[in-house]
C-alpha cells in the first residue's frame, strides 16, 4: 500500500477539501502538515500548532512595537507540533493506528 504526505504549503493548504477528497477517493493513506485536513477526512497530521505561531508572531510585532530593532531580536522556531489522528478514516482504510501512536496524539477523531 502506497502512502501521501501533504506538506503544509500555502498552495495546498487552499486546496486541501479537494486533496482529502481525491486521497479519499483512491483509498491512499495520507498525512497532511496541517490539522484541518483531518477534520475533513484526512488520516492523520503532523504539523505546527499555528495558534502558537500567531501568538510568538504577535509577541515579536509588540517587541518591536515598543522600539526593540528587528535585527537584535533572536530567530524563532517553531517549540509546538500537532498530532491528530482520524480513526474513522484508518477503518475506512482497513487500517490499525498503533495505540502508542494514538496515547502520544493531541486528539484523535472516533
Amino acid at each position: 500500500m502506497d502512502a501521501l504526505f501533504v506538506s503544509g504549503d500555502g498552495f495546498l493548504l487552499t486546496h486541501s477539501e479537494q486533496i482529502v477528497t481525491l486521497a479519499s477517493w483512491t483509498a491512499v493513506p495520507a498525512a497532511y502538515g496541517w490539522r484541518q485536513a483531518v477534520t475533513r477526512g484526512g488520516l492523520m497530521s503532523y504539523g505546527t500548532d499555528f495558534h502558537d505561531a500567531w501568538r510568538q508572531a504577535g509577541i515579536y510585532t509588540g517587541r518591536i512595537l515598543k522600539g526593540e530593532k528587528p535585527i537584535d531580536l533572536p530567530v524563532q522556531q517553531v517549540t509546538k507540533v500537532e498530532l491528530y489522528i482520524n480513526q474513522v478514516t484508518a477503518k475506512k482504510l482497513g487500517m490499525t493506528v498503533p495505540l502508542l501512536l494514538l496515547g502520544r496524539a493531541d486528539e484523535v477523531i472516533e
